[in-house]
C-alpha cells in the first residue's frame, strides 16, 4: 500500500481525475468525474473535491456533499462519488478516501456519512460494506442507502 495523500481538485490535476480507468464492468455505475466537476461549481459551498495521490500520481478521485438543509436528509453529509484507478483498487485508496471524508464530517460538525448506490454485478456495495457503510434505507429510485455513523 502506497503513501496516499488528498489534493483538493485544481486545474493542474483535473485531466489526471478525468482520466482514471476503472475495472471492467465498474463504469456503469459511476458517472465520468467532469460530472463531479460540473457539480461542483452548481453549488461550490457544499461540494468537497479531492484528488487522492501517490507521490505525484493521481489514483483515484473523492467528492464529498455536505449540505445540511438538504430536504432529502441521505443527501446532508455524504460520499458523492469514489472512483480508483483499476491498478490501485485493492491497495487501500478508497479506504484511505473515506476515512479522509470521515474526518472531513466530523470536522464540520456531522455525525454520520451516507452514500448511494445501485445493487448488481460488479456494483460497489462490497466495498461499502467492508469500510464500514451499513443499509439503512433505499431511494425512491431504488438505489441502497448506506450510513457510517460516528
Amino acid at each position: 500500500m502506497g503513501t496516499y495523500t488528498l489534493e483538493e481538485l485544481n486545474a493542474s490535476n483535473i485531466v489526471a481525475a478525468n482520466t482514471l480507468t476503472l475495472k471492467r464492468g465498474q463504469e456503469q455505475f459511476l458517472a465520468p468525474p467532469s460530472y463531479s466537476i460540473s457539480e461542483s461549481y452548481v453549488n461550490p459551498t457544499t461540494a468537497w473535491p479531492r484528488v487522492i495521490k501517490d507521490g505525484d500520481t493521481v489514483v483515484g478521485f473523492v467528492r464529498g456533499n455536505f449540505d445540511p438543509e438538504n430536504a432529502q436528509p441521505e443527501l446532508r453529509s455524504c460520499l458523492w462519488r469514489i472512483h480508483v484507478a483499476a491498478d490501485y483498487q485493492g491497495k487501500g485508496v478508497g479506504k484511505f478516501a473515506v476515512a479522509a471524508l470521515v474526518e472531513e464530517a466530523k470536522a464540520r460538525g456531522e455525525k454520520s456519512l451516507t452514500v448511494l448506490w445501485e445493487r448488481g454485478v460488479d456494483s460497489p456495495e462490497e466495498f461499502f460494506h467492508r469500510v464500514g457503510f451499513t443499509d439503512v434505507g433505499t431511494t425512491q429510485y431504488g438505489e441502497t442507502i448506506g450510513e457510517i455513523k460516528f
